[in-house]
């Protein structure tokens, strides 16, 4: 079963709500996400997760993105050279498309995306193309992801205490675990709270930490997200520790 399709919503956006009941979702995943996933499935957590998100759609209510685990689907731990990790997705139609930040093309770019692209020209000095897809970053090796990883309509944060994130821990701790290094860009207090799990893992992995790209905070104290070229302070953890830098550019390879 297709979890996302490209139909048009009303108003010509793509139709980017949930269809299914959430523990299809967890299907098809790769090997390497497969037993993990499955695992929070049965759990109590991750039953009152798939209870609530279901009871909501039967309600009428819109939940994005339609594939809340799409960012699983590409990468496996061995392959991610660097994790960024946000707070939820858009909550508007049209834009979630289950890779945090990203949306497809033809969508408006969300403000935090702006900011986003403008550190990534400010870093790097990388030309942008038109469209906020993110899916470049995959190929090369970025896990996009979200603390929670679905949300209703015009309500953000509105899963934030679903038991999205003790299914998110486990998925860091996954990513941790991999013995080849790696550097976690947390943006913003709930990602932050990530960071014990990581260091937990040993010194091999990098983490570095800034408000969220959000304009409520993105030029705020205590280290704002402009500014704090999060793209090659990465690539320099990395090539430090013996690792492969991340192309940042946006164009498909």
């Amino acid at each position: 079963m297709r979890l996302f399709d490209d139909e048009a919503a009303p108003g010509g956006l793509p139709d980017n709500r949930l269809r299914h009941p959430l523990a299809e979702a967890f299907g098809g995943l790769p090997a390497a996400w497969a037993e993990l996933a499955q695992g929070f499935l049965v759990s109590a957590a991750g039953q009152r997760l798939c209870a609530l998100v279901d009871k909501r759609r039967a309600e009428g209510v819109e939940v994005y993105p339609a594939d809340p685990l799409r960012a699983l689907r590409s990468l496996t731990p061995e392959r991610v050279k660097v994790v960024i990790l946000g707070q939820d997705p858009y909550h508007g139609p049209g834009e979630a498309q289950g890779l945090a930040f990203s949306v497809p093309e033809g969508v408006k770019i969300p403000p935090s995306l702006r900011n986003i692209r403008r550190e990534l020209v400010d870093d790097l000095g990388i030309a942008l193309p038109a469209a906020g897809d993110l899916g470049p970053w995959v190929d090369a090796g970025v896990l996009l992801l979200n603390t929670s990883l679905t949300v209703e309509r015009d309500r953000p944060a509105s899963h934030a205490r679903a038991g999205w994130v003790d299914f998110t821990d486990a998925l860091i701790d996954g990513v941790a675990r991999d013995r080849s290094s790696k550097v976690f860009l947390l943006w913003g207090a709930h990602a932050q709270q990530k960071a014990p799990r990581i260091h937990a893992a040993g010194p091999m992995h990098g983490v570095l930490m800034s408000n969220h790209p959000s304009p409520l905070s993105a030029r705020r104290p205590p280290v704002p997200f402009l500014g704090s070229r999060p793209f090659s302070q990465a690539n320099a953890l990395l090539r430090e520790r013996g690792a492969e830098p991340v192309d940042w550019s946006l164009t498909r390879r």
